[in-house]
């Protein structure tokens, strides 16, 4: 890769965001199409976003894409938001165009996209449980509501927030039944009844760590658990909910379909090429085929 004064800039800000694959994929396509561009990983704090936003502006860089703790905040830095970034109240990629920056929100699209390739998952009529409370909670309550899911639980350990939610989403999605968990062992035996489906959308499993109690309780026989945060092997919930006979799958292949649609946004075309590791039976995701990292997030 060849660098010169006309090279687009593009990255990803979060933190951490030291082993993310975002730039392997996003240069690799770059490459790919022969564009004279290059994607760099950016470690962004809370505290430090608006520099960092200003900066983007400033240097002309062409966007980046958000990822944990800043895609809420993110929200009021922005000139102009996309629909479903509207809705949700949380992006995961910026576009710059000459100045003016442009705010998208592509999780909820890519976690729908995942649920039914991977796991063979139609929403309409389903129940799911939601673990978290922060933006990629916001993106799969909207996109869970959108596609007629029957009745969603959010179990948070600050139940203020799920609260906020919830207040936030009732009367938009009158069609959905709305509710409130503790994210602690008593999650099972408060859920009324069992749910068809569990998605994490926190970054617990981000350093490798479990929930600490057997959130796959509350799935019933037969439902599925998808993990939006991936590993070079099974997260500790995949493998949790493995053991219990659900199938599971991590969130490698949402990260690759945010990838895409970022791609597009920035350059205007489809990429050409992407890293994505092999794809295993529905259900039954099997190691990446990108070794050798540790858990991070989209």
């Amino acid at each position: 890769m060849q660098m010169t004064g006309r090279t687009q800039v593009l990255g990803i800000f979060g933190d951490p965001v030291e082993h993310s694959l975002s730039p392997r994929m996003q240069n690799a396509a770059i490459q790919a199409g022969n564009l004279d561009a290059v994607y760099v990983p950016f470690r962004v704090t809370k505290a430090q976003l608006c520099d960092a936003v200003r900066g983007l502006r400033a240097m002309g860089m062409r966007g980046v894409n958000l990822t944990i703790p800043l895609k809420e905040a993110a929200c009021s830095l922005v000139d102009e938001l996309d629909e479903q970034a509207r809705l949700t109240g949380a992006i995961n990629t910026i576009v710059n165009d000459n100045g003016r920056l442009k705010g998208y929100n592509t999780d909820g699209d890519c976690l729908l996209k995942a649920l039914k390739l991977e796991l063979d998952v139609e929403v309409p009529g389903r129940r799911v449980m939601l673990l978290g409370a922060g933006g990629a909670c916001r993106a799969a309550l909207v996109a869970l509501c959108q596609s007629g899911a029957a009745w969603v639980g959010i179990a948070n350990r600050t139940e203020e927030r799920s609260q906020a939610l919830i207040a936030e989403f009732t009367e938009q999605f009158k069609g959905t039944t709305l509710a409130r968990f503790p994210l602690s062992e008593a999650l099972s035996a408060a859920c009324p009844e069992p749910v068809d489906l569990l998605v994490n959308t926190s970054s617990i499993g981000l350093k490798g760590e479990a929930f600490g109690f057997p959130v796959s309780g509350c799935v019933r026989p037969g439902g599925s658990v998808y993990d939006m945060v991936y590993m070079a092997e099974a997260t500790p919930l995949v493998r949790d909910a493995r053991q219990a006979g659900l199938a599971a799958a991590d969130g490698l292949g949402m990260l690759a379909g945010q990838g895409e649609l970022a791609f597009g946004l920035w350059f205007g075309m489809a990429p050409q090429q992407q890293q994505r590791p092999h794809s295993p039976p529905q259900g039954h995701r099997a190691a990446s085929s990108v070794r050798g990292r540790t858990p991070c997030p989209h």
